[in-house]
C-alpha cells in the first residue's frame, strides 16, 4: 500500500525564546492508503498538533508533509484551503453542522463552497451508507447526536477525499452511539477504501483501527497493529497517561 499522508522529520514549535514549546519533535511516519489509524497519547503529547500538521491546518516549523505525493511545504493559505476543501475530509467532536440547513444541504455544503456540482448517485450512496435514509430533509435539531455525527461523516466523504481526519469524533457521544459511529468509520475504510486518521483518548475507539500510533512529549514512541481495547489501555498506562 502506498502512503496517502507522509510526515518527514516534522517538528512544531509554538512561541519563541524561553517561552517556546515544542509540540512535535521530528516525527516521521507514513499513513497507508485504505487504512484506519488511531493516534493516542497523554494530554499535551502533541496529538492535535500532529493532526493539524498532517491535514494542512497548521504549518510545521521544520520537516515536510505530503498528501498523495503533493508537498504541502511552500503552499500559501489560499492553496492550503483549496487542498483541504478538495482532498481532505474532517470530522470533529463538535458536529459543526449549520442549524438552518437540512441533512442533505449540510452534507453537500463543501461542494457548494467549492462551486462544484453534486453527483446525485454518489450523494445517495453516502446517505445510504451512513444510515440517514428518511432523514434527508431533517434539520440538525431534529436529529440525535449520533445522527448528527453521521451527517458530519457524510459531509466529510462527499468530496471523495484522499483522507478523512477525525479529532475525537466520538468524544461527545454516549457509549452505544459511539460504537455505532466507530463501526461506520470502520465500514468506510473496509467498504469504500477510504483512509481514516483519528485522534482519540478512548481505548475502545482505538480498537477499531488497524494501527495505533502513540505520542508522548511530541514524539511517536510506539505503534500497535491489530489493537484491542485492553492492549491499548495497558500501553497508555505505561505512557503515564492515567497514572
Amino acid at each position: 500500500m502506498t502512503d496517502v499522508v507522509r510526515l518527514d522529520a516534522v517538528s512544531k514549535v509554538y512561541g519563541k525564546g524561553q517561552g517556546a514549546v515544542a509540540a512535535l519533535r521530528e516525527v516521521t511516519v507514513g499513513i497507508p492508503r485504505g487504512s484506519f489509524t488511531a493516534v493516542m497519547g497523554p494530554s499535551g503529547s502533541g496529538k492535535s498538533t500532529f493532526l493539524h500538521c498532517a491535514a494542512g491546518l497548521d504549518v510545521p516549523s521544520a520537516g515536510s508533509v505530503q498528501l498523495g505525493g503533493t508537498a504541502l511545504n511552500g503552499m500559501n493559505e489560499t492553496q492550503l484551503t483549496e487542498l483541504r476543501r478538495q482532498r481532505i475530509g474532517f470530522v470533529f467532536q463538535a458536529f459543526n453542522l449549520v442549524s438552518s440547513l437540512t441533512v442533505v444541504e449540510n452534507i453537500t455544503l463543501p461542494l457548494r463552497l467549492a462551486g462544484a456540482g453534486v453527483d446525485r448517485a454518489w450523494l445517495a450512496e453516502i446517505v445510504s451508507r451512513v444510515g440517514l435514509e428518511g432523514r434527508a430533509g431533517h434539520r440538525p435539531a431534529q436529529l440525535s447526536g449520533g445522527q448528527q455525527q453521521r451527517v458530519a461523516i457524510a459531509r466529510a466523504l462527499v468530496t471523495r477525499p484522499e483522507v478523512v481526519f477525525g479529532d475525537e469524533p466520538t468524544g461527545a457521544l454516549d457509549t452505544m452511539t459511539a460504537r455505532d459511529v466507530l463501526t461506520l468509520l470502520r465500514e468506510v475504510v473496509d467498504g469504500m477504501g477510504q483512509t481514516v486518521v483519528m485522534v482519540t483518548h478512548d481505548p475502545v475507539a482505538a480498537s477499531y483501527a488497524d494501527t495505533v500510533l502513540y505520542l508522548a512529549d511530541g514524539r511517536i514512541v510506539d505503534s500497535m497493529t491489530a489493537p484491542t481495547s485492553e492492549k491499548v489501555a495497558e500501553r497508555m498506562t505505561r505512557l503515564g497517561a492515567w497514572v
